[in-house]
């Protein structure tokens, strides 16, 4: 901590004081610092590692973008570092999920879903931007961009398969490749990690932090966040009957400005149904080993589900996708031999929401949007 503020400082050219250690992760620590000038800074300090280089490299270059999240300060690609501006204390999207009012939940769920769109949408003609960025902050690790994790974990998910002595269906291969050509379709801008912890909702309205996997990918992939929902988060329940539907479709309202094809409602479920299947196998492939024992899926956030209770929702998702026999044979056979056995409790709803009884709500939320399309 010591040598992190004293290369923040050398860096502002000015004294810290009052450090606070917000978290960070296995990557990264991130401290909330005093200046004698700017009132706080947030100071985020990144481990050697092949992943917190990486991750340097994509924040620095995503927040230099300066397109969304807190204005970036300073950079130190020695330590490496980075000193950007304090957003304060406002809620996260997960605490209006996990609090008790459904309102206000809905409301930032769609603002949420609005602010990825415009950002989505906006992004597109500076990819070129994000790579020279990229370029300057490069420590020798290929972005995710550039990193071929879709067909990594397709070949994961046969190898997975063969150590659960589960037989695979002829053809999976072949549609884990069809589906993994979603990664290239519609690329717009995402901070990566767009879970509802990493959203605050200020008083200027939405705000987006952690850009350790900025990158361009395409909009299919940030559109199954709205319909798992939160393809890659902890915090995930289920949605009201509706509410996802709702919030899928204000980001797709904002992206279609930048691809119109996406009005079509074909391109836009068949693409999306391919980001669903390409997320559940990314879910599998990280939580499937880890399942022996079950656990939650945040060490100290609670409500929270376990792993188990959130792979069998997305096997009960996928499932259903049967444009890909093998794929959702496959997703039955594994809620048949490996989830049967488990006697999990389904996964509930989330409890803002109290279960999933919340009709009138989105009844009004879909009323609003016809009012808003009338003028």
């Amino acid at each position: 901590m010591d040598s992190i503020l004293r290369a923040a400082a050398d860096l502002l050219g000015t004294e810290l004081s009052d450090p606070i250690d917000l978290g960070g992760s296995r990557r990264s620590t991130v401290v909330r610092c005093h200046t004698a000038s700017r009132g706080s800074v947030i100071v985020k300090a990144f481990s050697g590692e092949p992943e917190g280089l990486r991750s340097f490299a994509s924040e620095a270059a995503g927040l230099s973008l300066r397109m969304a999240g807190p204005e970036l300060f300073a950079v130190d690609t020695a330590v490496p570092l980075l000193v950007m501006e304090d957003l304060g204390d406002a809620p996260t999207l997960a605490d209006l999920l996990l609090g008790d009012d459904p309102e206000a939940a809905a409301a930032g769920l769609l603002a949420w879903a609005r602010g990825l769109g415009r950002l989505a949408a906006g992004s597109v003609p500076k990819r070129a931007d994000l790579a020279r960025l990229r370029a300057r902050y490069d420590k020798g690790v290929p972005s995710w961009e550039d990193e071929p994790w879709i067909e990594q974990n397709s070949a994961g998910l046969l190898d997975l398969l063969g150590q659960t002595l589960i037989t695979v269906p002829e053809g999976l291969a072949g549609e884990l490749a069809e589906i993994g050509t979603v990664g290239a379709e519609c690329p717009a801008f995402t901070p990566g990690d767009t879970c509802p912890d990493n959203n605050l909702l200020t008083p200027d309205g939405l705000r987006l932090i952690d850009f350790e996997f900025a990158c361009f990918q395409s909009v299919f992939l940030t559109a199954a966040y709205c319909r798992m929902p939160f393809s890659t988060c902890w915090c995930v329940y289920r949605l009201p009957t509706g509410l996802a539907e709702e919030i899928e479709h204000a980001f797709r309202a904002e992206v279609v400005n930048a691809y119109p094809e996406l009005a079509d409602d074909a391109v836009w479920q068949a693409g999306v149904r391919r980001a669903v299947a390409v997320w559940t196998v990314d879910a599998t492939v990280a939580l499937l080993p880890r399942t022996l024992e079950d656990g939650p899926l945040h060490p100290t956030r609670r409500p929270v589900p376990t792993r188990r209770q959130l792979l069998e929702h997305r096997w009960a998702m996928a499932s259903t996708l049967e444009e890909f026999p093998a794929l959702a044979a496959t997703m039955r056979t594994l809620l048949g031999e490996i989830a049967g056995g488990w006697g999990t409790p389904p996964l509930q709803g989330y409890p803002s929401f109290g279960g999933l009884g919340s009709d009138d709500l989105v009844r009004k939320l879909r009323s609003d949007r016809q009012d808003l399309r009338s003028t």
